[in-house]
């Protein structure tokens, strides 16, 4: 983590560097960057916003925490690791749960230039493909300086098999996502293929390997979303 006296006597002195590695110290990856009033985000109205989600050492990070035996682990820990961040940083910490209301985080992924809706609806990240988790974003008064994004959508040279692999066509380019197929297909001793792996089409997206998921996270993520 950052030097905390130094962070809070000199705001000058913060950097996206700063903001990079102190992330990765806590099992995090930066997903995406932006000035707010250059991208016209939605309900900021200046500054810095940084995005951060997980990678690959979330998982291990999140499993050798106190939450881990709680309730809701996923989220706690998001609350406690990206709050204290918050505070390093003097910088506001958002999050993607909670609400409602709810933090635009779609809006703001897509304006950082680095996410984008893939041919299926579903988000799709230039480094985790569609394996994306926002875990939270810090929000810092100070323009500094950010990476320009390459901002070009990696699924314009992708053959799409996103497209194809839904065992039931729930993720599909017409209808996006029929939320009921896919539930009807996990209650099926079929659907346990993703139940305990994560969802086939979202894994089918080249760039879902950047994530270095764990299946055991996927497990946990599909439990809470189709609860047997």
């Amino acid at each position: 983590m950052p030097d905390r006296a130094k962070l809070s006597s000199d705001a000058a002195t913060y950097t996206y560097e700063q903001v990079e590695q102190a992330a990765k110290a806590a099992g995090l990856i930066v997903m995406g960057a932006l000035h707010p009033r250059v991208a016209d985000a939605k309900q900021l109205g200046g500054g810095t916003l940084i995005l951060l989600g997980a990678g690959a050492d979330f998982w291990p990070t999140l499993k050798a925490s106190g939450e881990w035996q709680g309730d809701d682990p996923v989220d706690r820990w998001s609350l406690r690791v990206i709050g204290q961040m918050a505070q390093d940083f003097s910088a506001q910490a958002h999050f993607p749960f909670g609400g409602p209301p709810y933090a635009p985080f779609i809006d703001w992924a897509l304006k950082s230039g680095r996410t984008f809706s893939s041919p299926v609806g579903a988000l799709v990240h230039d480094e985790v493909g569609m394996m994306i988790s926002f875990r939270g974003a810090l929000h810092f008064e100070q323009e500094f300086p950010i990476p320009a994004p390459k901002g070009v959508s990696p699924c314009t040279t992708c053959a799409a098999p996103c497209t194809q692999t839904c065992p039931v066509s729930a993720l599909n380019s017409q209808s996006f996502y029929d939320v009921a197929a896919c539930h009807d297909h996990l209650s099926t001793v079929q659907g346990q293929t993703c139940m305990t792996g994560g969802c086939l089409a979202r894994l089918s997206c080249p760039l879902s390997a950047g994530a270095g998921r764990d299946p055991e996270q996927s497990a946990h993520h599909m439990r809470a979303f189709h609860p047997s």
